[in-house]
Order: structure tokens, then C-alpha cells, then sequence
């Protein structure tokens, strides 16, 4: 399984982030019809709501996690998502991506049944 980081940012604007623990849930919905972000990604908590948004700057996004642009096109219009660690410039949280294991596991079980039916045609073909 892969991993895509992002960071949550914009936390002072609603409830802050002195409640934010490593482990805890939150989710990503887009925004489509954001007047000043056409990529706008809004992280809410169960319970509270909107807490914030994947950041989308330059300034805003800690180490070499996704910028809400990056991320946009990689999730359905909501996902699923954990926070990793909670930082003086954001909470640094992440996505878990099945997608490429998940094909290989498939392509994987596919071939062993295909083993599986030659080799059967081969017992049938000694008896």
C-alpha cells in the first residue's frame, strides 16, 4: 500500500488544532464550486465539520506532501484520510492508495488460476 501525504491547513480559521491527535480520522470533500479555488479540497472531522483545507500553496504545505492541486485528480470526490502528525505550519495527515497493489494482487490470482487450469488440462491429458 502506498501512501500520499498532504497537509491540513487553515485550522486557526475554524476550531484550531490543539485537539488534533496522530490517529484520528478525517475526510477530504471537494469543493468544485470554491469562488477562490477551483482545486479546493475541505477536511472535515466527524462531529465538527469542516476543520480546514488541504493546502494549496507553496507556503502552506509541509515537507513533500500534496498540494490540494496535486492531489485533486487521485480521489473520487471524497476520501478517507489519517492524521500523522500535528505541526507548528499544518497537520501533516495522508491517504492510504490501494489502486497499484491492488491490480498487481488481481493480475497475481489471475495467473495462478491459469496455472492452475493448465495444469489440470495436463492430468486430464495423462490419464
Amino acid at each position: 500500500m502506498n501512501r500520499i501525504y498532504f497537509t491540513l491547513t487553515g485550522t486557526k480559521h475554524r476550531y484550531g488544532s490543539d485537539f488534533i491527535e496522530p490517529g484520528m480520522s478525517v475526510r477530504l470533500v471537494k469543493e468544485p464550486d470554491n469562488e477562490v479555488d477551483s482545486e479546493a479540497i475541505k477536511v472535515e472531522m466527524e462531529g465538527l465539520g469542516q476543520v480546514g483545507y488541504v493546502a494549496n500553496s507553496p507556503y502552506t504545505v509541509e515537507g513533500e506532501s500534496f498540494s490540494a492541486g496535486r492531489l485533486y485528480d487521485r480521489i473520487g470526490d471524497t476520501a478517507e484520510c489519517t492524521v500523522l502528525y500535528v505541526l507548528p505550519g499544518g497537520v501533516l495527515c495522508y491517504i492510504t492508495v490501494d489502486g497499484e497493489d491492488e491490480e498487481d494482487e488481481e493480475d497475481e490470482a489471475e495467473n495462478e488460476d491459469e496455472a492452475e487450469d493448465e495444469t489440470e488440462d495436463e492430468d486430464e491429458l495423462r490419464f
